[in-house]
């Protein structure tokens, strides 16, 4: 059993994926980069980017978790909501919420639209269901410093 954090799909489809394409080479740099010294990581960006829909930036619908966007999402075993920026690991800040988005759970985020709901595995075997509560629209990022 793999150590990685990633989701269950236990029956019907999984929810949508939409990316940039001015992201794209960068996260398949990422994913050849991470090749070596975490190759299921590695092959789980990959898998995401593959069943991807590819649109142009200016197509991108702001609902849609990107890169550099502000999203919240809930585990909805707990209620908590938890709200983070997806960023590229050389630009992770960890208290300025800007986290690394290779990590299993951030690239099971990415191209998700608000309200997504996807079920998830937790290290120790428990089950959860997270959900995409909002993403921060575009002008909104674009005010913060």
């Amino acid at each position: 059993m793999s150590t990685l954090t990633k989701p269950r799909h236990t029956g019907g489809r999984k929810p949508r994926v939409t990316i940039g394409a001015g992201s794209l080479e960068h996260l398949e740099g990422l994913s050849d980069g991470a090749m070596a010294s975490q190759p299921k990581l590695a092959d789980l960006l990959l898998e995401e980017l593959g069943r991807a829909k590819i649109v142009p930036d200016t197509n991108l619908p702001d609902d849609v978790v990107a890169m550099h966007r502000p999203v919240t999402y809930r585990d909805e075993s707990t209620g908590r909501d938890k709200t983070v920026t997806l960023v590229y690991p050389e630009e992770a800040d960890i208290a300025r919420g800007h986290v690394s988005v290779l990590t299993p759970i951030r690239i099971a985020l990415l191209g998700l639209a608000e309200k997504a709901t996807f079920p998830w595995e937790t290290r120790d075997g428990t089950k959860r269901m997270l959900s995409v509560v909002s993403v921060a629209r575009v002008d909104e990022t674009r005010a913060s410093p």
